[in-house]
This record gives C-alpha cells, structure tokens and sequence, in this order.
C-alpha cells in the first residue's frame, strides 16, 4: 500500500537528574559535595532517506521516543547522554503539528536532516552549589523534562510538473508514453491510486513530471481521496491539463477544465495560479464533423493564457511539441523549488509544558493556594528548605517554570498560604 499520510507521538529524551553525595575517604571526615552532573536526553531527529518513497513505516507504530538521560553519580561522575532517535522520511515529507496543521519542517531541498525536538538539559550535581555560607548543600537540580508532541507527517511529491484531469482522460497513457522515450527514463509506480511519478528525458534539458490520479468534482471537500492527491501538486512549478477532447464518455471538455480548476482552487487558490498548458488528448478519436473541440477549447482558455495543445497519447502526435513548450515553461519560471516554511517551532511553543504542574485556589481553607505536580514533589525531595541557599533556589525554580505567575493571576497577596506536599509558605513578593 502507498502510504503518503502519518500520525505520530513523538518524545525527547528526558535530562538526567543532579546528584547528591558527598567525598568519603580516609582521613577525610568532612569531605565537600561530589555529586555530578546528569546526561543530556536524547533529541528527535528526522532524516530525509533516499531510498524510501513512502511513509509505511511508520503506520504500524505510532510512539517514537529518544532515549534519557543518566541520572549523574558519585565522585563528580556525569551521568551518559541519551541516544538520540533518527526517524527516516522520504524527501518531500511535510512534519506539521498534528492539532493546528501548522508546518514544523519540510524535508525537501537543502533540509536533509532536522533535530525537531531537542532532548532535556541535565541537571547540575550538588557540588555546584557549594559556597562559603553553605560548603555541604543537599540538593541538586533535577533534569529537564521531555518534550512530547504529536506531529503529522504528509508526503508531497516533488515534481516539476503534475498531471491533472478526470480520470479515464489518458493521463496514465501520456505518461507511460513520455517517460519510456529512452533507457535513461525511471518510472517509479506504487500503486493504481497512487502518484505515478516519472523523469521525461528531452534535449535540452529533463524534468519530474507526476500523474496525479482521482480528481474529480468535490475533491477539495475530501471527496473519494481528494485531499490525498490534491495534495500532491502543491510543489508542482506547472500542470498539464489533460482533457477528452473527442467526449468519449460523453463530457465537455471545456466543463471539465473549469470543474477541475474550480476544485484546485478551493483547494489552494495559488494552484489555481500556476502556469497551466492543456493537452487536449484522444484527437485520433475525433469523428464529429460539425463541430471543432480544438478550436473551441482555444477560443476559451488562450485568451487567459492557457496554451492548448492537441495530442494522442495513444499515437503519440503532437506530445513532442508539448513537451517542447513545458520545458520552456520550466526555463522561465524560479528554479527554486517549493518548499513549505515554518510556522511552529516546538522549542518555543512546548518551552512552558515541560514541567506539568497545576496551581488552584482552596476551597477549604480562605487564602490558602495548593500546587502539585510531579516535578515540584521531586524538587522538595531535593532541596533543603531549611537553608537561606536551598530556599532560594526553590524559589528560583517556582519563578523560572510560571508557578508565581499563576499564583498572581489567581490573585494571591502578601500573606497568603501555599501548600505543596506536606510544605506550606507564606507568600511575599
């Protein structure tokens, strides 16, 4: 199966915790703090693989997760880094925020590999926290949570040019024919209703070209697979319009034309934008004596200029002068390909969700506010309250993670309790 679409989680590995501990050694009763410093987690990486077209491994499994960090030892022993998770991707992936379908990354041109998710700071060892005042300090800094995310990964096709038209039209006839010309054509298939992509070798100079199947009235609503081809011609520089000229099944090739371009519009309104040139195909079928498609087909779409060109993709006539005129197309247009860019950036928008914790009002006790989160517990485990050094660096921690800040938009004042497991303050600014 062609698997172009994926929905999965994500996570960073989680920083090792600081440790505490403190030099024991003959003749050394009262030796200083000793404990090292965690390992860093491990990041996400995604990695574009040449010799992958599809996203089919990653349909049969849905968490993806780095590894953490080492938890710091003994005599100034820094806990190991966790290992990094490299996740392979065609090129031409599109990494989006599975919830807004907002663009992380795209995995085309120059991006062959990305750190998307960047795994946990260690935490400091109680030996940085040695001063004058206090030479044996209890406590160390916890590692930095893990990141989690759930992305959407789609697969665009990058292709110079893309094939568009009603099916049975002869797209896949024009292709089989343009890219079999000579033994240095590739004609990568997948499937029957997948994107058939293939490298059309003129003089002068070749191109990608891509049959997108399937589209037909109500395809940018998601009709029958719309979307999923739709949006494949989104990297596309220009589209050959193909059409039945000869109405062999009985439809208009001019309605056609607008039908389709009204559903590219819907879509994307700049793929309704993008330089078009139409292939009236199946011309070897034309009997009708009283009426030219040609013609009419031209007295419509070249005063908007959409060059009609007359073919048989059956017999091959007129396909060499199209091709000849897309590739001048191609030499006129940016030769920059399409490359989608970021519009979320995990590390600033997960920067405040590393640290779940939840901050209420008592509705027991008047002036009283109760935080919990498993992070905050850890930290107590940790910190020594009791010293002035301790305190302020539990304060510090409450402060750089927003707790105080949710204190204050619930409206706590000077004097007032905060409760954290078994702990409980009075709050001063």
């Amino acid at each position: 199966m062609f698997a172009d679409r994926a929905r999965i989680i994500i996570r960073s590995g989680k920083g090792g915790d600081g440790h505490v501990s403190f030099r024991r050694e003959l003749y050394v009763p009262d030796g200083g703090p000793d404990g090292g410093d965690g390992g860093k987690g491990g990041d996400v990486i995604f990695e574009v693989d040449e010799g992958l077209n599809t996203l089919i491994d990653f349909r049969h499994r849905r968490k993806f997760a780095a590894q953490d960090g080492q938890e710091g030892g003994k005599r100034r022993c820094h806990g190991s880094n966790g290992a990094d998770i490299v996740l392979k991707v065609p090129e031409g992936t599109v990494i989006k925020e599975a919830k807004s379908g907002q663009v992380i990354a795209d995995m085309s041109g120059e991006n062959r590999r990305q750190v998307i998710l960047k795994g946990g700071r260690g935490g400091n060892g109680n030996m940085h926290y040695a001063t004058s005042t206090m030479q044996a300090p209890k406590y160390a800094q916890p590692g930095q949570e893990a990141k989690e995310l759930e992305v959407l990964l789609e697969l665009k096709v990058i292709a110079d040019v893309g094939l568009v038209g009603y099916p049975n039209v002869g797209k896949s006839t024009f292709l089989s024919r343009v890219t079999n010309a000579t033994p240095k054509i590739a004609n990568y298939h997948f499937t029957t209703l997948s994107p058939n992509l293939g490298v059309v070798d003129i003089e002068g100079g070749g191109f990608v070209i891509a049959d997108i199947p399937g589209l037909i009235e109500g395809a940018s609503e998601g009709v029958g697979l719309g979307h999923e081809f739709l949006r494949h011609i989104e990297r596309t520089r220009v589209m050959i319009h193909i059409v039945d000229a000869a109405s062999v099944e009985g439809r208009d090739p001019v309605d056609d034309i607008l039908k389709i371009n009204g559903e590219l519009a819907a879509y994307n309104e700049d793929l309704a934008k993008r330089p078009q040139v139409i292939a009236a195909n199946k011309i070897d079928a034309i009997y009708a004596e009283d009426e030219d498609p040609i013609a009419r087909l031209k007295e419509v779409f070249e005063p908007q200029g959409i060059p009609v060109y007359a073919i048989s993709a059956v017999t091959g006539q007129g396909v060499k002068e199209l091709l000849y005129h897309v590739q001048e197309m191609l030499r006129e247009l940016p030769q920059e390909k399409i490359v989608f860019e970021q519009e979320y950036d995990p590390e600033l928008h997960l920067a405040g969700s590393n640290l779940p914790f939840t901050v209420e009002k008592s509705t027991e006790e008047e002036n009283t506010y109760i935080v919990e989160g498993p992070r905050i517990e850890k930290m107590l485990g940790y910190t020594n309250l009791e010293s002035e050094k301790g305190f302020q660096f539990f304060q510090n921690f409450l402060k750089d993670n927003g707790i105080l800040d949710q204190l204050e938009d619930l409206g706590i004042q000077d004097g007032d309790t905060v409760k954290m497991y078994g702990f409980q303050f009075d709050y001063y600014k």
